[in-house]
């Protein structure tokens, strides 16, 4: 299969030859196939909004190659198709919405491609059902909520029909409701459409939902892989002052205090599901010490795990403060 992204010993400097250089990437070796969802994460300076650059040829490499199906990004005479092939969405939406309504933001992509003007109000309905906008068709962008306006540029992206999206901190100034939107809206085009997604990111549960996980430091990649394997190196991440999903590092927690969870839970449902088994575990074994077998040690045949959630959920409200004593206490388990 053709690879829809690879950079060979990339390597980018700011500035020219007689001022100051800085040097923001350094020997990158990176693949990306159709159809993948991979984050990028680092903090501040780290290299990653360069990096997301180079794959539509906003910037071409110092040194090293990037190719974009197998076109090189530093020649221009592959300029369009590369941008055609690759769509970037950028943190400020206001920045990326030029029209008076959602339809005329939506269809001026397609314009400057030259395509047919029934084409266009094809492509339109399609991009905007695709983010689920199909309602505020006729309303003026400015009045949007800030998930509703990165949904309108999302939808503008789409309508160009690219293969993969590159989406450089596209939550970073909204609420955690307009974040969700957008992150529903991304996965959505991922999973239903097939579209190859690069999202850079500073919010670890977004990038948890992603296929891969790349972490860059100083200009290089560190880490490289599923979001279980990344995110289980929690002293590594912090090392590079990041973040880890909270439930993670929960979990993390209680491990260095004799848990015995697996390693890499991602979400609360995996925590909780985690959290039950140990519980189970235990409390069998203290019944076997005891000489008998304890209720919670049969296994059940046709076992609903989520209706003993929700069994153990309506015994009382007294435990809703064992949040706070999870790392002791395991909510009652001693």
């Amino acid at each position: 299969m053709e690879e829809m992204i690879r950079a060979e010993n990339l390597g980018y400097q700011y500035g020219s030859a007689g001022d100051m250089r800085h040097t923001a990437l350094r020997g990158i070796n990176l693949s990306i196939r159709p159809g993948e969802f991979v984050a990028i994460i680092g903090h501040n300076g780290s290299g990653k909004s360069t990096l997301a650059k180079h794959f539509n040829a906003l910037l071409v490499p110092t040194s090293g190659t990037v190719t974009v199906k197998g076109m090189k990004t530093s020649d221009p005479r592959n300029l369009w198709r590369i941008r055609q092939t690759v769509g970037m969405v950028f943190q400020n939406p206001d920045n990326q919405i030029v029209a008076t309504t959602v339809e005329e933001d939506v269809a001026f992509g397609p314009e400057n491609l030259g395509v047919p003007p029934a084409e266009i109000r094809r492509r339109v309905r399609e991009a905007l059902e695709c983010v689920d906008m199909v309602e505020y068709v006729r309303h003026a962008p400015h009045l949007l909520s800030g998930g509703q306006k990165q949904r309108v540029a999302i939808a503008g992206v789409v309508a160009m029909r690219p293969e993969c999206i590159v989406l450089d901190e596209p939550t970073a100034m909204l609420d955690p409701s307009g974040r969700q939107e957008v992150m529903r809206t991304i996965t959505r085009l991922n999973r239903d459409e097939g579209i190859t997604v690069v999202l850079i990111t500073h919010f670890m549960n977004e990038a948890v939902q992603a296929d891969r996980v790349i972490v860059m430091e100083s200009g290089r990649i560190v880490l490289d892989g599923h979001p279980r394997k990344v995110f289980s190196e929690v002293e590594t991440l912090r090392a590079l002052r990041l973040d880890v999903p909270q439930v993670t590092e929960l979990a993390y927690e209680l491990n260095k205090e004799g848990a015995g969870l697996p390693d890499g839970i991602l979400t609360v449902e995996e925590f909780a599901d985690a959290i039950a088994g140990a519980s189970h575990e235990s409390r069998a074994m203290e019944g076997a010490e005891d000489g008998r077998a304890h209720p919670m040690s049969i296994v059940r045949e046709g076992a609903d795990p989520a209706r003993d959630r929700r069994a153990k959920n309506s015994e009382g409200s007294d435990r809703a403060g064992c949040r706070g004593r999870a790392a002791t206490a395991w909510c009652g388990g001693g």
